[in-house]
């Protein structure tokens, strides 16, 4: 029987060939435990404790399973066929939105330079496919930088719920929720930037001046991110009782709507993303790789924006090598204690460490995957370490190539918070709970 329980992934025993792929990622990588063997020779399958419905495990999203899995045993749970719906429906609108790492994956399928960001294509290809607006996550991850910056200095002043947990990525929320209780009040309230970006959009368009047609407003969220799925569900992501990302695609999805349509992406001229959401810093487009939201927060906090700084930012340990990742900057006569981590089995590592009161931190970025989004669950899986170092040098790239670097530099942003956001900031841009 297939076991649809999942908001992101489909298990299938019936492909399965025993080869324990799906096993070793997730107790070994992940530290999660919630697939394994059972039963003996002939009668042997790979299966969670007791045969319980992955839903009702430990289980975090996170997908490793399925890149590892050889045989489409377990699959992404897709969402085209809804998103193909809305795009046919004239009285929809139908927003797009990008995040950083789906740029620098999609690229290698047609052969183009490995990790070379391609974002302008990616928008020509949804714009051929009908989406009505294009807009880039990498602005707001400048409206997450913007309220997690100003929310780690207001518990560094007051000295309480410390280390801040970043909440970016819904497969660690989901893993401190589930086996960390006592630090759910340690984790930022921010919602991550996917949640910011539908959040505020579906906003946007609830001006009958904005939405003169008065269409109703669907967002399809692009991601690499198997766990997205799981985070537009949860109810915490919700606005006004509504739920806020309709759909998410992954990268893998968004590969296969471009051959579905028949567009011979290579070809394709670059296109901007629509206005007003459709541009972001080059702290926002790093997000994608490990240690990207850390070094945005401090080009947010330190005031200067010369090459000189922004190098002496990258060069402070933030982009060491390693998956856990420990340093120190200084910042209004005190030293800021930071740890970057990927992978969750290594996030476990770090926090028994604090638990145990052997490590002492001011802040903790987490991402699920090991280096990031550009690894995520919704990925190209054919990936060897040239193709992962690659797409870390895609965003960095693309942040060089950027014009602003820091969050609170955007003007389109700066201009969000004097408009539409005034006096919403909390009720669009924080979780309430998890």
């Amino acid at each position: 029987e297939l076991d649809t329980s999942s908001p992101s992934l489909v298990r299938d025993p019936n492909k399965c060939i025993l080869c324990g792929n799906c096993v070793r990622a997730c107790e070994e990588l992940q530290g999660i435990g919630a697939l394994g063997f059972a039963f003996r020779g002939t009668e042997a399958m790979v299966m969670p404790a007791f045969n319980k419905k992955i839903a009702e495990t430990e289980c975090v999203n996170c997908g490793q399973c399925r890149v590892y899995c050889p045989t489409g045993a377990i699959a992404i749970k897709t969402h085209m066929d809804e998103a193909w719906e809305a795009l046919a429906d004239p009285n929809i609108r139908v927003v797009a939105q990008i995040a950083p790492a789906v740029r620098v994956a999609v690229g290698d399928h047609y052969g183009l330079t490995k990790g070379k960001s391609v974002m302008g294509k990616i928008v020509n290809a949804l714009h051929r496919m009908g989406f009505d607006e294009v807009y880039d996550t990498s602005f707001s991850a400048d409206l997450t930088i913007m309220e997690e910056s100003a929310e780690f200095l207001d518990r560094i002043k007051k000295g309480e719920k410390l280390p801040l947990l970043t909440s970016c990525c819904p497969a660690w929320v989901k893993f401190i929720t589930d086996q960390y209780k006592e630090y759910i009040p340690n984790l930022s309230t921010c919602r991550s930037p996917q949640g910011m970006m539908s959040a505020v959009t579906k906003e946007w368009f609830r001006d009958p001046a904005n939405n003169p047609e008065g269409k109703k407003t669907v967002m399809v969220s692009f991601m690499p991110c198997t766990a997205k799925k799981m985070e537009a569900k949860r109810s915490n992501s919700f606005t006004h009782g509504e739920q806020d990302t309709d759909y998410v695609i992954t990268t893998t999805e968004l590969i296969d709507m471009i051959r579905m349509t028949g567009i011979e992406f290579a070809e394709l001229e670059p296109e901007s993303s629509d206005i007003p959401f459709g541009f972001g810093s080059g702290g926002g487009v790093i997000f994608g790789v490990t240690g990207g939201v850390t070094e945005a927060v401090i080009r947010r906090l330190v005031p200067g924006h010369d090459k000189e700084t922004l190098e002496a930012i990258a060069e402070c340990g933030v982009r060491d090598g390693g998956f856990i990742r420990e340093f120190s900057i200084p910042y209004e006569g005190i030293d800021l204690n930071i740890c970057v981590v990927s992978g969750l089995a290594n996030a476990r590592t770090v926090m028994e460490q604090v638990k145990n009161g052997e490590k002492e931190y001011h802040l903790i970025e987490i991402m699920a995957c090991r280096r990031g989004c550009i690894m995520g669950g919704g990925q190209p899986t054919r990936s060897g370490d040239r193709t992962k170092a690659l797409r870390a040098k895609g965003l960095y790239n693309a942040d060089n190539t950027t014009i602003i670097k820091k969050s609170d530099e955007n003007p389109l942003v700066l201009e969000l918070y004097n408009g539409l956001l005034k006096g919403k900031e909390h009720h669009l841009l924080h979780n309430d709970s998890y």
